[in-house]
């Protein structure tokens, strides 16, 4: 059961053909949505035997596949990617993925796979799109995880949206995470950024302007895409319109975040206008009301973020944040109150 998790359902596939029998694998009913044809057709090119082509579905293992050469449309989610490459020195041939659609989302979380997959002792070889995966043995070791990143922006969002100050100590050196990029948008939305070492880790702290004077953005995100919900939210309190684009993959995350950033935030007065692959957000006053969180993680916290300026916000079902960051409720109360 993989609730409505995307990195479980897409990922536990490729690994499931390795484990010896069936493996079911199921979720919840807005999982069931979301697509997976891309990932299991895969699965099934490269020898393994599949029933289903949604949730739920299953895989039958068998301990070993063939594996080779797959082309690909990963055009909609990275995940798809990087679900094949972690199984690749598995099968019995190794395995190539080719991407053969459209610009490819989320790029950093792909290149963070290859990065963690060649730490573990496997040799992998990248080309434009393609990328393959040698067999052989994975080796065991000691990882220290980095903290989440994409978690942490929200709390450096609420510095920017009420002209206050927010720090956060752990920031990794050097990461190929999406949410490192969210210190160049906030200096651009007008915000003080400053990252100073503290033993093998930095602390980041995050200076708001004036309340009324974050300034808009212009932006591709298709790299940063879970980062959306978060500028949206800074967006709302900007002094000038902000267009995000690049996004359309975001239609089938958790929920259509496009639309559902866009029905929330107008239904507190705001102006935020769909594009095919973005948003438009242009100032308005807004207003309290209920914030639907769509059972979706970040939904629930950009909709936090609108309550620190916003009057009478309600964020319903707050603990759909649980699926990422447990006790974010309690972590965003000790903020607010110091």
């Amino acid at each position: 059961d993989c609730g409505l998790a995307g990195t479980v359902m897409r990922f536990v596939p490729a690994a499931a053909a390795f484990a010896e029998g069936p493996v079911l694998i199921d979720g919840d009913a807005q999982a069931r949505t979301r697509p997976l044809t891309t990932v299991l057709d895969a699965l099934r090119h490269l020898g393994v035997s599949v029933d289903g082509d949604s949730l739920p579905f299953t895989v039958n293992g068998t301990g070993h596949a063939p594996g080779g050469r797959v082309e690909i449309d990963a055009s909609s989610s990275s995940q798809f990617v990087s679900a094949l490459l972690l199984a690749g020195a598995r099968f019995d041939q190794g395995l190539t993925v080719v991407h053969t659609g459209g610009r490819l989302p989320s790029m950093p979380h792909i290149e963070m796979t290859v990065d963690m997959i060649r730490d573990a002792g496997v040799k992998v070889d990248v080309k434009q799109n393609e990328w393959t995966v040698h067999p052989g043995p994975i080796s065991g070791k000691i990882w220290v995880i980095e903290p989440d990143l994409s978690n942490a922006t929200p709390f450096l969002a609420a510095a920017a949206v009420t002209g206050g100050t927010v720090s956060i100590p752990y920031w990794p050196q050097k990461t190929t995470q999406a949410g490192d990029v969210i210190r160049l948008i906030l200096e651009r939305m007008g915000c003080e950024v400053d990252i100073v070492a503290d033993g093998p880790s930095y602390t980041l702290t995050v200076t708001g302007p004036p309340r009324g004077q974050l300034q808009g953005i212009t932006l591709d995100m298709s790299d940063i895409g879970e980062l959306t919900p978060t500028v949206a939210a800074l967006a709302t309190q900007a002094t000038q319109t902000s267009m995000l684009t690049g996004i359309s993959h975001l239609r089938g995350h958790e929920t259509d975040r496009l639309a559902a950033l866009s029905q929330e935030i107008n239904k507190l007065g705001g102006k935020c206008e769909e594009l095919p692959d973005g948003l438009r957000i242009t100032p308005a006053p807004l207003h309290g009301g209920v914030w639907h969180s769509y059972a979706d993680h970040r939904m629930a916290t950009a909709g936090a973020i609108i309550g620190l300026t916003t009057e009478g916000v309600q964020v319903e079902d707050i603990e759909t944040t649980s699926k990422t960051l447990p006790g974010f409720a309690a972590m965003w109360t000790g903020m607010v109150h110091g």
